[in-house]
Parts: C-alpha cells; structure tokens; sequence
C-alpha cells in the first residue's frame, strides 16, 4: 500500500537475480586444469573464441605465461582499485590483458585464448565467461578493441556493426549439431550434450542485488 512508482516496486519483487542456463568446463591447453563457467545462452557456445577471467579469479597466476606476468600484475592492481559497481558501470571503457594461456573448445577441440578483464566479477558465476562476441555487445566491444576473431553463428544477421543478442527470431548456423535451431531448441540439445559427455550440467544462479529501497521512507509513508 505504500505509495511507490511501480518500477520500483518491479526491482523490489526481483531483488534476488535469478539466472537459467548452464555450467560448461573448458580444459585448460596444459591439461593442468580447468575452467569452468556458468552461461545464460549454451545455445551461442560455438561463437566463443575467448575466455575472460575475473582479475581475481585463482587460476590467473598459475596459467599466466612468462611474457605476461608484469602485464597481468598490472592490470590486477589497476583492477583492484574500483569497486564492482564502477567496474560494471564502465561499459565504454574497454581494458583488459592477454595471459598468454589456452583452453579447449569442448566441442570444436579448438584453442581458445584466456584474457582477465574488469567487467567480469568475482562475486558472480564462477568469475569466468565464455566470450561470443556475436551475440553479446561487450564481448563484441571487447573482441573489437583486441582484434580478435568474431566469427557468426547466426544465419542472415549483420553482426558487422554490433552483436545480435536477440534471444528470438533467429537460427544457428556454423554450429554443428546445433544448426537450423531456435534459442530453446538449441539451449535443450547443447545441454543434453553437455551432460552426456559429461563436461557440463544445466543451473540455476541466484543473485542478491543491491538494495533499491529506503527503510526510513518506507516508515515515514506508513506513519503518514
């Protein structure tokens, strides 16, 4: 009954982030470890073409080559500087740093390079995402900024000047099994898959978000 706008009351019933999708482990080139990451769309895993790891995510170190290590400690303690909201606030500020590592396409058997980067958090997944840069606008920034390859998964989409991140009215292409599917279809098959070979599984992830309310206006409302 109190008299806040609906949009706020909207964020208030979705205080905690609820996110569907899949948890997927990429090895490590080494075969030393791996990495794993949780993804919202498992339908888009034959875009990625890199890694990106949260700076303080406990692998950086010991997958980091040689000729990265000053540049990697650098950037952590750059990184270490902002808070996560600045960090995720800073959409056209696009840093990162090259380890110098590999992971294994589950699917493909591709190389796939691992970079850190500060709008990956720590705090939420696994500290790690598989970058596609098609279908998602900060990897295509990131992929562009970097020069690295964005190859396209999604049959009659121009991704020249920005990702398609469309969940609807697409079909997979250059996506093996996958091709022709829509984004349930392929996000049921690639699961399937997944938990078969056994290198991933489907998941949930929960999110507490920041507190978007007042106590004190809340009480103040209600004594008036």
């Amino acid at each position: 009954d109190v008299d806040f706008t609906d949009s706020l009351k909207e964020q208030q019933k979705n205080w905690i982030g609820k996110s569907q999708g899949a948890s997927v482990a990429f090895e490590l080139e080494s075969g030393t470890d791996k990495i794993e990451v949780f993804t919202t769309r498992p339908d888009t895993i034959y875009g990625v073409t890199f890694m990106v790891l949260a700076p303080e995510h406990p692998l950086v170190d010991q997958i980091t080559t040689t000729e990265f290590k000053d540049a990697i400690a650098a950037y952590k303690q750059k990184a270490s500087l902002k808070t996560e909201r600045d960090r995720q606030a800073n959409v056209k500020d696009i840093t990162g740093q090259n380890t110098g590592a590999f992971a294994i396409h589950p699917f493909t058997g591709e190389k796939v390079q691992i970079w850190i980067g500060e709008y990956v958090l720590a705090s939420y997944g696994t500290g790690a995402v598989m970058a596609v840069p098609c279908g998602d606008q900060r990897d295509w920034d990131f992929a562009k900024h970097f020069d690295i390859n964005i190859p396209n998964i999604f049959k009659d989409k121009d991704i020249s000047y920005e990702a398609f991140a469309d969940k609807e009215n697409f079909e997979l292409q250059n996506s093996s099994f996958i091709d022709g599917l829509s984004f349930d279809d392929a996000t049921d098959s690639i699961i399937s898959r997944l938990e078969k070979d056994r290198i991933g599984i489907k998941e949930i992830n929960y999110r507490l978000r920041d507190a978007v309310f007042s106590r004190q206006r809340y009480w103040y409302q209600c004594q008036r």
